[in-house]
């Protein structure tokens, strides 16, 4: 873009100076009338001098202009994946830490997707809801799942009543009692903090009791395949103060809190500056966690199989960053270590109450 304005410049300057050489020649042409009949008009002289400085003001004018004229479009933005192959222009947080990951250390063994790379260590998981309906947990354990994140509740996205997921207690008893590790995830719409001060207190009724080794994860979606929605209109940012509104009673509880985010909602509805301190669970479904910031956990399907449960079931890997020349099967879901990936939880239809 510089070097097309200064081609404008360059241009511009060309056509002056024409202008200029023209005026150059007149005045020469009234200064031989002026030799030769021996009079002299000032005031036809002065007005070429005003000419003149006037051809030069323009010029310095339309160089000027032409670069203050010409902003760049993608200013205080970055270039990232839109997960169809192309690229589009998003909101760059110079505060947060960018992914590191690269599909060279990602492959897919037929069943699930597994990391070979060296900085980190990874856990194979699944998200469950009611929508799985009755999972035998011995044999998902056995079949080299490591942890579950369960939904306990959520909110209707039509009246906005609070609802217990209906298997919630079977599964979270079964996944625990078969060894895995847990954390769990209220599917939220709220519309305000009050709502979703709300939704962390009947959650915290839910899960009394439990022992959660991974984190309380707040699901705020978007519902756009059934008609009118509650939710329909509420802004990026209002949904961000849900959240930390949401997170704060939780962690108060002493409770490690999370967002999850697909793509869209990551990049242009979540001010995710505002979200540094919680665990980025990202749903970005492809080859490899491409989401333009670092997080914790990567949501890679949606339509995925394993034994133990009838149907598709979403799948997952938890990031644990190793120190240098040091392994480690621990996950890490320390807060500040934060990225999103791009896919739809279950729960966002057949709910709508």
């Amino acid at each position: 873009m510089p070097h097309r304005i200064e081609w404008v410049c360059i241009l511009e300057t060309i056509v002056v100076l024409y202008c200029l050489g023209i005026l150059k020649k007149q005045s020469r042409k009234d200064l031989d009338l002026f030799n030769m009949s021996f009079s002299f008009n000032k005031y036809a002289l002065l007005k070429r001098i005003i000419v003149l400085i006037s051809a030069f003001s323009l010029m310095i004018c339309l160089c000027s202009c032409g670069r203050k004229s010409v902003a760049d479009p993608h200013a205080g933005m970055v270039s990232v994946s839109d997960g169809n192959g192309g690229e589009m222009w998003v909101h760059l947080y110079n505060d947060l830490p960018v992914s590191t990951f690269s599909s060279s250390e990602f492959y897919s063994d037929g069943t699930y997707t597994a990391y070979s790379g060296t900085g980190y260590s990874a856990l194979r998981g699944i998200d469950v809801s009611e929508h799985q309906g009755v999972i035998d947990w011995q044999a998902v354990h056995d079949d080299g799942v490591q942890f579950a994140i369960i939904r306990a509740g959520y909110r209707g996205y039509s009246e906005g009543k609070l609802f217990e997921d209906t298997y919630f207690i079977q599964n979270i008893k079964g996944a625990l009692a078969a060894g895995l590790k847990v954390g769990v995830y209220f599917f939220s719409q709220a519309v305000s903090t009050a709502e979703a001060t709300e939704e962390a207190q009947y959650l915290l009724t839910l899960i009394s009791g439990y022992n959660l080794s991974l984190p309380v994860f707040f699901d705020w979606e978007y519902v756009t395949n059934d008609g009118e929605t509650r939710t329909e209109d509420v802004s990026g940012s209002t949904i961000t103060d849900c959240c930390l509104a949401f997170c704060s009673v939780i962690e108060t509880a002493g409770y490690k809190t999370g967002v999850y985010f697909y793509r869209s909602l990551g990049y242009y509805d979540y001010e995710l500056d505002r979200l540094s301190n919680l665990v980025f669970w990202a749903s970005t479904q492809g080859g490899y966690p491409d989401f333009y910031y670092k997080h914790n956990m990567w949501q890679y399907s949606c339509t995925g199989t394993v034994k133990g449960i009838e149907g598709e079931s979403d799948l997952n890997l938890l990031f644990e960053e190793l120190p240098a020349n040091t392994a480690s099967t621990a996950p890490s879901i320390s807060p500040g270590e934060n990225t999103a990936p791009d896919v739809t939880m279950p729960a966002t239809t057949g709910i709508k109450d």
